[in-house]
């Protein structure tokens, strides 16, 4: 029987040595949407699909990236419902930090009590791993730092990562693509393409999110959309967001070396902060 006889129980190991609901919870972010995120020299970037279920979901509702903190956002790939959870537990921790030590969490540590409670619901009788994996940026006095998270509560530092469905062509693109001394437009821009590597039909704001944080310490939502004729380039600021739009356009080095439907892809992606 190998492991299957162990496979409903969390708390016992297999005799290979394996807690098999870990790897059914990693098989759920496994088929969750992609999602990633880069270290630039001078900030951090996080992105993902966002593909609804349906036509009828009012998309406003849906938002897949998160702020823990003013300085620290979060991304995940997996069980939408243990992502809320998890958001509101590591809110809680880093609001119990700042009225502690009046100062805000550092990056890591938020991390790693985020981890500690993944790791605790492997261990225990009665629940279940959290399916979903997360990717956390965040920028402290220790610079720029990107981490992901697993069900398991393992957590490591990354350059760059990705997570979800497509994760392997996303990694393999990223490994071509990184360089260590990547600004954080680039990055950006990096991300959209690595998006774009597995993504099926046509990108656009509807159907994808982007965050980032740079040097200032701030975690910013940024929009991306596609201009085209059906589609307004006027301020459209999510309610609850007032300020001015800015654009940042894609650098000459993303328009070599690929397909002319992806060049021409390219030329009409901007982005807008929403500080």
């Amino acid at each position: 029987m190998g492991d299957s006889q162990y496979s409903f129980s969390l708390t016992t190991f297999s005799p290979s040595g394996k807690l098999v609901q870990i790897e059914h919870a990693l098989t759920a972010v496994g088929s969750g949407q992609t999602s990633l995120g880069i270290k630039a020299s001078n900030g951090v970037v996080i992105a993902t699909e966002k593909k609804l279920p349906s036509i009828l979901v009012d998309e406003a509702s849906v938002q897949k990236i998160q702020h823990l903190t003013p300085n620290i956002g979060v991304v995940y790939s997996g069980m939408g419902p243990d992502f809320r959870v998890l958001v509101r537990k590591s809110r809680k921790q880093a609001e119990q930090y700042l009225r502690l030590y009046k100062e805000p969490i550092p990056v890591t540590q938020l991390v790693r009590e985020t981890a500690t409670v993944m790791q605790e619901f492997t261990q225990s009788g009665g629940v279940r791993p959290f399916g979903v994996s997360l990717l956390v940026a965040g920028y402290d006095d220790k610079g720029p730092q990107l981490y992901q998270v697993d069900p398991s509560g393992s957590y490591f530092s990354w350059k760059a990562s990705a997570m979800g469905k497509n994760v392997s062509n996303a990694k393999t693109f990223l490994e071509k693509r990184y360089t260590e001394d990547m600004e954080l437009d680039d990055a950006i821009h990096t991300a959209i393409l690595t998006l774009k590597e597995g993504f099926e039909g046509e990108i656009s704001s509807k159907n994808i999110e982007i965050g980032k944080i740079g040097a200032d310490k701030v975690f910013r939502l940024t929009i991306t959309w596609l201009k085209s004729s059906k589609l307004s380039l006027g301020p459209l600021i999510k309610p609850g967001f007032e300020s001015q739009t800015s654009f940042a356009f894609l650098p000459s080095w993303t328009k070599k070396n690929c397909g002319s439907c992806l060049c021409k892809l390219l030329e009409l992606v901007k982005t807008r902060d929403l500080v």
